[in-house]
């Protein structure tokens, strides 16, 4: 007897998105989205459309009769009453609207702490199909927020939008890997549904699913479709007496079911296998359901596959279901990576079998687990074995042996960076005269066809940004190096002089807070620059306008005081400073381990000489980020970095881009906003709402008060980068030490302690200085000292 077990959907947010009525689907209410004001996007647009002229499912009918358009970065925001798992379902529908053309869709769907859909392009808009997205989350606050993020001159839509509250067991807290190596835990992991099958060639409507869940018939997924029997006993699934619910699955799928057809042949040796097609690059959590429907049959012992690997040598299914009849059963394992798009499942007779071979299974799931960096998107996940596999397609066999030798001396330059090796000869000046780099050695020069291999030729699923000098390619060197490098294209706003001076600068400099130069190429009028490859992307990628994770106050403030290191670096570390001149949120890289590292020095310059304040030179750099004094009077100092320095330190706090056209005209411009609340001593109501909770009152007020100095007109009244430094630092140190920073670990500034809010009272824990040393120096003196003893060291 089946037994439905009730399940209690504290959080039920069905909405039927860009409608201005409820909508009915399957005995479930959609409410329109006029209807629930708490839940509506914001969004400066209030864009809804009809989308009743296409032709759509007809069990979807009414729900994809609308849709709602995003033109800009907008939220839907939920408050979650039971913290826990939860489904989130995306509802798509491919529709064709005069309007608003598919072909110009291109858009990203993330949460606070996932990220779920990474440039999204739908197909043509013929109005073909629908599809749902459906994502298994951990939610652990009182509000989820699903944040669409449309690119440039495109859109983002949605159809119908799901959050539902799941039983807390749904899920495991971990699974045994594949092969065999342990358990895994799956608490604080995110999930997307590949595949959720029913297997006895039938398909289970939501309708039947007391968690609204649809199971596709497996005869799609089916190798050959001749070897199974195909079974079904309803009736006969018996959920009393074990602790598998229908929650787990509904009696229709238990009571189905896939066997061996080998009832006239005692010698079958075949197994029964399902093609699933599957991202590469993440894990997925596999889940196997049972259900003894061959009562009758003398034994039921057989092997379960999951690809190669033997996920269940001997599975006697009576034995976990303690012998009762009909009672279902299920088992989780957890796949590793791999650089193949299929995953296959089998069952087979086991060889100890002395009877007529028996094995079933009834259904199956497939779930995709967030990569590293938080992500379900495949574009965030990177094979270098399939790149490897299309370089061989480039390079041909007459290169090989060339190849071979190019690796071995990329092993032994990248292990030995400090060497110079090479000089640029030629370079074609931006008059078409020819320029001829300096006689200081300044890198690697790598061959073209070496940096062909390591991208995939360019490939563009490789490009991981786009800049004024060109598009940057992830790549990987044959010594499995990962690397970034940035190519400068026919359309590039950056030229040649930009391209020797970042690699003449990036070749003088070491430090842990720049970017490191690998290499160079510079044949076949290419300009290519090769750096260390920065795992978590730009500082700009966490703040807004991606995917990327939120970063929390601390990592923030962690970000801005190894920024503030490396450029106090370059203003002190030599003879003469070295100014940026092109600071700004999408210069500050982060690496694995969120330490930050300052990039793209091609606008860089030389500081002036003892005898001069400034130096004078046309005004490049970013817009919104120029020192207003440099742009008026074209007169460049070190202060201009401390400009820029400073709205970046803005940019952190509030969370949202420097220059944005899309808000009213009073807040388009990050500083004039800021200010204007600064003014009305009102700057915590702009903080960004994803860390206000997080910041301390003197940690806020610290850095709000040196970002402000920064921002003075005059450069004379700015801090130096020293001083910036000591106070982020303070900051931090106000902040408290609820946990260890990061990027401090093993850095000789991570010594100094702040006894108080001045610098009046110091102490410096070195044997390098004294209190009585400290008497009187400034504190941009003390760093420059500290810095040299550092560089000396390195």
């Amino acid at each position: 007897m089946c037994v439905s077990i009730a399940f209690n959907l504290e959080d039920n947010y069905l909405i039927d998105c860009g409608s201005t009525k409820n909508t009915s689907v399957n005995n479930r209410v959609f409410l329109a989205e006029s209807a629930v004001n708490s839940n509506n996007p914001s969004t400066p647009e209030n864009i809804l459309i009809n989308t009743s002229l296409n032709s759509v499912p007809t069990n979807y009918s009414d729900l994809y009769n609308s849709a709602r358009i995003f033109t800009s970065v907008s939220n839907y925001s939920f408050s979650i009453k039971k913290q826990g798992r939860h489904w989130i379902r995306l509802h798509f529908f491919d529709f064709n609207h005069p309007k608003f053309n598919l072909s110009n869709a291109k858009f990203s769907v993330s949460t606070h702490k996932f990220t779920l859909i990474r440039e999204f392009k739908p197909r043509s808009g013929d109005g073909s199909g629908s599809f749902v997205r459906e994502y298994c989350l951990e939610i652990d606050s009182d509000r989820l927020v699903v944040t669409f993020s449309p690119f440039v001159n495109s859109f983002a839509f949605v159809n119908a939008l799901e959050v539902v509250s799941i039983p807390d067991e749904l899920i495991p807290q971990r699974a045994e890997t594949s092969p065999q190596e342990g358990f895994q835990s799956l608490q604080k992991q995110a999930l997307e549904t590949v595949a959720r099958v029913n297997m006895g060639n039938q398909s289970v409507s939501s309708q039947r699913d007391v968690l609204s869940r649809f199971w596709d018939s497996d005869d799609a997924y089916l190798r050959h479709n001749v070897l199974p029997k195909f079974v079904s006993n309803v009736s006969a699934v018996n959920f009393n007496g074990t602790n598998v619910t229908d929650v787990f699955a509904p009696a229709d799928v238990y009571g189905t079911g896939s066997v061996l057809n080998s009832e006239h042949d005692p010698n079958a040796k075949f197994n029964i296998t399902w093609i699933f097609e599957v991202d590469p690059g993440f894990q997925h959590l596999v889940r196997f359901h049972f259900c003894d429907l061959l009562s009758k049959a003398p034994d039921l012992i057989f092997n379960v596959y999951i690809n190669s690997w033997i996920a269940s040598r001997f599975f006697d299914l009576r034995v976990y279901t303690k012998h009762i009849p009909g009672a279902p059963y299920y088992m989780d394992f957890i796949v590793r990576k791999s650089d193949s798009n299929q995953l296959n499942v089998s069952i087979g007779p086991a060889e100890l079998t002395e009877v007529y071979p028996n094995a079933i299974l009834n259904g199956l799931e497939i779930m995709k687990i967030n990569n590293s960096r938080g992500s379900l998107d495949v574009l965030d996940s990177f094979s270098s074995k399939s790149s490897k596999m299309k370089v061989g397609f480039i390079v041909g066999i007459a290169v090989a042996s060339f190849i071979i030798v190019v690796s071995v001396l990329v092993l032994i330059l990248i292990c030995r960076r400090r060497r110079r090796l090479a000089h640029i000869a030629h370079l074609k000046a931006e008059d078409n005269e020819v320029a001829m780099f300096s006689s200081s050695k300044i890198g690697y020069r790598f061959p073209f066809v070496a940096i062909q291999e390591a991208t995939g030729n360019f490939n563009e699923s490789f490009v991981i940004g786009v800049g004024g000098f060109g598009k940057v390619y992830k790549g990987v060197l044959r010594d499995e190096t990962k690397v970034a490098v940035k190519r400068g294209g026919s359309q590039s706003h950056q030229g040649l002089a930009e391209f020797r001076t970042e690699i003449e600068m990036l070749s003088q400099f070491r430090h842990r807070h720049l970017v490191s130069l690998i290499g160079y190429c510079d044949e076949r009028d290419e300009t290519i620059i090769i750096y260390e490859y920065m795992e978590n992307g730009t500082l700009k990628d966490h703040l807004y306008g991606s995917n990327f994770p939120c970063l929390s106050w601390r990592q923030r403030l962690e970000v801005c005081i190894g920024s503030a290191r490396g450029l106090h670096y370059l203003h002190t570390g030599s003879t003469k400073a070295i100014i940026h001149r092109d600071v700004k949120s999408a210069n500050i890289l982060l690496d694995e381990n969120f330490m930050a590292k300052v990039a793209d020095f091609g606008l860089s310059k030389t500081g002036p000489d003892l005898d001069q304040t400034h130096v004078s030179t046309m005004v490049k750099g970013s817009f919104g980020y120029l020192d207003p004094e440099y742009l008026t009077r074209q007169q460049l100092t070190e202060r201009s970095d401390v400009y820029s320095f400073g709205v970046v330190m803005f940019e952190v706090l509030c969370g949202r881009p420097v220059i944005d056209p899309t808000l009213p005209r009073e807040k388009v411009n990050l500083i004039e906003w800021v200010m204007r609340y600064q003014t009305r001593g009102q700057l915590e109501d702009i903080v960004d709402p994803n860390i206000i909770n997080q910041i301390k009152t003197e940690s806020l007020k610290k850095f709000r008060e040196i970002a402000e100095k920064c921002l003075a007109e005059c450069g004379l009244d700015r801090p130096s980068m020293g001083d910036v430094l000591w106070n982020l630092e303070c900051a931090l140190q106000l902040q408290g030490k609820e946990e260890k920073s990061s990027s401090s670990n093993g850095d000789m500034f991570s010594q100094v302690t702040l006894s108080d809010h001045s610098h009046s009272q110091t102490s410096v824990s070195t044997t390098q200085f004294s209190i009585g040393d400290l008497a009187g120096a400034s504190m941009s003196k003390v760093f420059a000292q500290m810095v040299r003893e550092e560089t000396r060291e390195m």
